[in-house]
């Protein structure tokens, strides 16, 4: 079903295309028809012209003639309008403009898509990254890149982008937008991987960037160690990650990536500087909270006493951790079943966890902006000694405001992601 549904896009996507081009090419043949009938009407209608004056005893099909002649030289070799009706002078007027400003913009048009640059620079381009994929990620990819590099020879492939999109892209990132689906072998080569210094795997379906990566190294070996392939299922991700295709691309989770920073650059230095083993609370046990706790476990589990994991269905998705072999650790682990708003979930924490000792650490990271910055304040407002961290998605300037007013640290996904985006995967 699913995937019938996205054939149904996919030519939804391509018939929108073509009825666009139509529709520019539609208007010029309407206006052309609509000049010729101005300048053909005025004629038939006794208008003369200065050096032809011939043209209003002649035949219609002379008149013709000398209407579809406008298109060419306008008037410059027939003189101007004289005699007959006013009206029918205006008319011919009106086509001695229009007809000459047609044909000149449909000849632009044309010039300007032979002189195109993007199809020459895609057969000379080399030590290019290839991004596939115009989500959020992307433009945090080449914000870090752009920084970094701002030279780079970019180009962005998608099966599907939109006018304001590609223009976006192109002017902010100066970056060349293809469209096409990457997994054809036709594309791959015309990107000419081969020469690239990177690809970057960004796009929405995870299978598609594994069946990418996999089609891309069966044609150019020496890919291997450059492709960078984001997938957003953790699971699907681990399930693949002893498979030669994984092994031969750098594969990453981006809510891993931002759990690691966030547990590098901003708990363990508290947890160094607390002479206790601190007790943490994860709201919030989606791919965020799984990786902030395996971050945690990895470089500070003899730092953490206890961990309360708060989600709606935090048992589940504790299960499934542990299938992949995550979880475990020293630490007393307590599970919380509800919704960060449900005050009923907080008494059930204060009967096993005490936050008025010592510096606790709470991280709340659902995925509800709103409800985060909302319990951030009420527990700070309880607890004063907690070290609360509130989660949004992108820079929030609110939430850094009023996190700097109750002492809250606001994070956002988003930068941490670029905050810790390797070097190495940059080209």
């Amino acid at each position: 079903m699913s995937n019938s549904g996205s054939d149904d896009q996919g030519s939804l996507a391509s018939s929108a295309r073509e009825q666009l081009g139509r529709s520019r090419t539609d208007w010029r043949w309407g206006a052309a028809l609509a000049l010729f009938l101005c300048a053909f009407g005025g004629f038939l209608s006794g208008v003369s012209l200065t050096e032809r004056p011939e043209v209003a005893h002649s035949g219609w099909l002379t008149k013709a003639y000398y209407s579809l002649g406008l298109f060419v030289v306008g008037g410059l070799d027939i003189g101007t309008p004289t005699g007959g009706p006013l009206v029918a002078r205006c008319l011919i007027w009106i086509a001695y403009f229009g007809a000459p400003i047609l044909a000149a913009s449909a000849v632009i048009e044309a010039v300007a898509r032979i002189l195109s640059p993007r199809p020459w620079q895609l057969r000379r381009i080399r030590h290019h990254v290839v991004i596939v994929g115009t989500g959020a990620m992307t433009d945090s990819y080449l914000r870090v890149l752009r920084r970094r590099e701002p030279r780079r020879r970019v180009v962005v492939v998608d099966e599907r982008i939109d006018l304001i999109r590609r223009q976006e892209l192109q002017q902010t990132f100066n970056a060349t937008v293809v469209t096409g689906d990457i997994t054809h072998e036709f594309l791959i080569r015309a990107l000419r991987l081969h020469r690239a210094s990177k690809v970057v795997l960004l796009g929405e379906s995870d299978f598609q960037s594994y069946e990418a990566a996999s089609r891309m190294l069966a044609k150019f070996p020496k890919l291997a160690g450059r492709i960078v392939l984001r997938c957003h299922n953790l699971r699907f991700m681990r399930a693949l990650q002893e498979t030669a295709v994984a092994r031969q691309c750098l594969t990453f989770n981006s809510y891993q990536l931002a759990a690691a920073g966030l547990v590098r650059d901003h708990l363990i230095d508290h947890f160094h500087q607390t002479s206790e083993r601190d007790a943490v609370v994860i709201a919030g046990f989606g791919r965020f909270g799984q990786t902030t706790l395996e971050e945690l476990q990895a470089h500070a589990e003899r730092e953490i006493s206890s961990v309360a994991l708060i989600d709606s269905d935090a048992a589940r998705r504790l299960l499934v951790a542990e299938e992949q072999r995550r979880i475990g650790g020293s630490y007393r682990r307590e599970i919380l079943e509800g919704n960060i708003s449900h005050p009923e979930v907080w008494a059930q924490l204060d009967g096993v966890m005490d936050l008025s000792v010592g510096s606790p650490t709470v991280i709340l990271g659902t995925g509800n902006v709103e409800e985060n910055l909302r319990a951030a304040l009420w527990i700070k407002g309880r607890h004063p000694n907690a070290l609360v961290f509130s989660r949004t998605t992108d820079s929030s300037q609110l939430a850094l405001q009023v996190g700097a007013e109750h002492d809250i640290n606001s994070f956002s996904i988003r930068q941490l992601v670029e905050d810790n985006i390797p070097v190495e995967w940059l080209g």
